[in-house]
């Protein structure tokens, strides 16, 4: 729709209108900071201390205390309850709910509270994390609380889940352990039936290293087609190399029995499982149950780890610690695995303010083009997924590398960002 503005002026306006949204933000954000801080004091003064469950006399009147926050927050009047909601203009489940999220906070995540109330994290950000930890034991609360301090306003809601996850593991093994057990019993594999234009949907849910497995030899096949001459697209040659995959292992005679003992003299060989498992040595020791497995970008138990590694066949590599700091460049404009290997796991995702995408299925960006003298070093490679790198290579965002690992974004229209191991922090107006 043409309104008759220039595109001068529509830059202006553009640059105004987000200036006005974003006081508007602070404004709002203000404006529930005081909310919760009032929903508090609330709290306070209408603490219940009868056992859950049990009425007891209040002001004359039977009231019972209801827990509405995770173990350790005080269970609220029930009557005084209903009155807040309406005040609050809420439904009695949404305002149940909401009231639960601000005491979670205030009692069993306080650091997290306190961040609100500085303005540092946004209250949607800490409701939604309050949601979360509402059924975890109080040590995991503190446990997720304490971790996320540091970097609370950049972590995305995966590494918050894993976090969640990782407090379960160390804090409530059993019902990490059943959960895992329980999450084992819906795996599958199913092919639906064909359609009208011949295809068919595959839908699986597998153990992550069979996964991880799965996905490396689709994607080898798909390549090699690529450089055999396939010129269809990635998607399609992916898809292509399933059914290639499946007829390679439909020719093979697995086992081959002698025909006359019966006795198995041949065997394909078995799978090879290629996972980097990050554990400290307390792990040999028993004092620290939890390893990082960087294929899932999610906290293992050590168990899981002994399982995947005693599969008959399988080989298990041991590679040295990777100095990330190491910084040998080469002449050439390809990147070397070595130097693939760190960066990913240097930045371990897309380096664009808030973008969750895995660093190991990015593109590697020169921030100095190599064509204008920029080195092929882990100093000068930056993560990018396909999508962020087209806005950094056509569009006006543009970064520098200001330390190993830190990266200053700049808008089209001058905000800046700094994305680095923490997160993404916005530096304008804070």
């Amino acid at each position: 729709m043409d309104l008759g503005i220039s595109g001068t002026a529509t830059a202006v306006s553009t640059a105004s209108l987000l200036s006005e949204i974003r006081d508007g933000v602070d404004l709002r954000d203000a404006l529930i900071v005081r909310e919760w801080q009032a929903i508090t004091s609330w709290a306070e003064a209408n603490i219940v201390d009868s056992p859950e469950g049990a009425a007891t006399l209040t002001e004359g009147y039977l009231d019972t205390g209801v827990p509405i926050a995770g173990p350790g927050a005080p269970l609220v009047s029930e009557f005084q309850l209903m009155e807040l909601i309406a005040v609050l203009g809420r439904s009695p489940d949404g305002g149940r709910s909401y009231v639960g999220q601000v005491i979670e906070c205030a009692w069993r995540l306080p650091l997290l509270y306190a961040a609100v109330v500085d303005g540092r994290v946004a209250p949607w950000r800490a409701q939604r994390i309050a949601d979360l930890t509402r059924s975890l034991p109080a040590e995991a609360a503190e446990f997720v609380d304490r971790h996320l301090n540091a970097a609370v306003g950049g972590v995305g809601w995966a590494q918050l889940e894993r976090l969640v996850t990782e407090a379960i593991l160390r804090f409530d093994p059993e019902r990490a352990e059943a959960e895992r057990q329980a999450a084992n019993e819906h795996r599958h594999c199913n092919i639906t039936d064909t359609d009208e234009h011949g295809g068919v949907h595959l839908d699986a849910y597998l153990d992550a290293a069979d996964g991880h497995d799965f996905n490396q030899a689709v994607a080898r096949e798909a390549a090699l087609r690529g450089q055999l001459g396939d010129t269809d697209s990635l998607d399609v040659r992916r898809a292509k190399a399933v059914g290639a995959i499946a007829r390679r292992d439909l020719a093979l005679d697995l086992l081959i029995a002698d025909e006359t003992t019966g006795e198995v003299i041949a065997q394909a060989p078995g799978r090879r499982v290629e996972l980097n498992v990050h554990i400290t040595d307390t792990a040999f020791t028993g004092d620290n149950n939890v390893g990082r497995c960087e294929e899932t970008r999610s906290p293992v138990h050590v168990t899981q780890v002994k399982e995947w590694l005693q599969v008959p066949g399988t080989t298990v590599i041991v590679r040295p610690v990777i100095n990330l700091a190491d910084c040998v460049p080469v002449d050439s404009y390809e990147i070397p695995d070595r130097h693939q290997r760190r960066v990913r796991l240097r930045d371990h995702t897309c380096r664009f303010p808030n973008c969750p995408q895995q660093a190991v299925r990015c593109d590697l960006d020169h921030a100095k083009p190599h064509g204008g003298g920029g080195k092929t070093c882990p100093c000068n490679l930056v993560p990018l997924c396909r999508r962020h790198h087209r806005a950094k290579t056509h569009s006006q965002w543009r970064y520098l590398v200001i330390a190993p690992g830190h990266y200053l974004w700049t808008s089209p229209h001058g905000h800046h960002f700094h994305v680095g191991p923490a997160g993404t922090t916005p530096l304008d107006g804070y």
